[in-house]
């Protein structure tokens, strides 16, 4: 029962997802001639070389790159991406019988590509792809898994944008398919990392002690101590480390400076975090 709540919950993910996609690409995106990469931008600059709507070029271009997705990942995997690739179709198709929601390239190319990359970001998260590109990124992540995603998409997005300038011969056209791409690689690592975003503390102080036991008692987050040595007067210290989601970050200086203001404290960025309370070990990297 509980893998039949998991499997529906997972395909209404994919759905709301498809239709993030397909609005972001038929009332942003299309109506105003960008091409920002990937088989959604094969497919609306084909629909201006063919009389065949952008939705369903999308569908059939995804054939051969299902059955790479198929050697690759196996039947399993095929079956939603499949139901994603359908469902981006269908919605593509179905609100491109809607007027635009705008007619200036400029918020066509911003708004669309985030509305896109959440959808794939979405889409990704539940283990699945909408397909096309998606499947080639995910081959590429396991030759080079320390590659960003969506730095990976900007590449491949670069060469169809480049495709699409020659086919609008609109200079502009490919400037703000640059800005699109530019968004959705932006917004799309932010959908897949933004909540392994933390911060990483360094505190050495006379009271690390008393220090510690706010932590733990007010915040609820884990802390370790390391023994170090100050340099100049041979004294050992116990600093304490922890890693701390960003937005209780500022709730870890405010105890520090109540409670020792002469505190050295150093505070670093950390993008991947594994362990509890954040990614697993075993979890597959996006």
């Amino acid at each position: 029962m509980e893998k039949c709540g998991k499997a529906v919950k997972k395909y209404c993910m994919i759905t709301l997802a498809s239709l993030i996609f397909g609005i972001g690409i038929s009332l942003f995106i299309d109506p105003n001639n960008l091409a920002p990469g990937g088989v959604s931008g094969l497919s609306i600059i084909l629909s201006r070389l063919i009389p065949v709507s952008a939705g369903t070029l999308f569908l059939l271009l995804n054939i051969p790159v299902m059955l790479l997705g198929m050697w690759k990942f196996g039947v399993k995997f095929i079956i939603s991406t499949l139901y994603a690739t359908f469902m981006v179709s269908l919605s593509t198709n179905l609100f491109a019988r809607m007027l635009p929601l705008t007619h200036d390239p400029f918020m066509g190319a911003v708004f669309g590509g985030a509305l896109v990359a959440v959808g794939i970001g979405l889409v990704l998260r539940v283990g699945a792809t909408t397909g096309g590109t998606d499947i080639v990124v995910k081959c590429l992540k396991l030759k080079k898994p320390y590659l960003k995603t969506g730095t990976i998409f900007l590449l491949i997005d670069g060469v169809i944008i480049c495709i699409g300038g020659i086919v609008f011969q609109n200079m502009e056209s490919v400037l703000y398919s640059v800005i699109s791409a530019a968004v959705t690689s932006k917004v799309l690592d932010m959908v897949l990392y933004g909540n392994d975003e933390a911060k990483m503390i360094y505190i050495i102080s006379n009271s690390p002690q008393v220090i510690t036991e706010r932590i733990l008692k007010e915040l609820d987050i884990g802390v370790t101590y390391l023994t170090g040595m100050g340099a100049y007067k041979k004294e050992e210290k116990q600093v304490i480390f922890c890693v701390v989601r960003k937005q209780l970050a500022y709730k870890v200086e405010e105890i520090v400076k109540q409670e020792d203001s002469t505190a050295f404290m150093i505070i670093s960025n950390a993008t991947e975090i594994y362990g509890e309370g954040y990614k697993s070990y075993f979890g597959e990297k996006l």
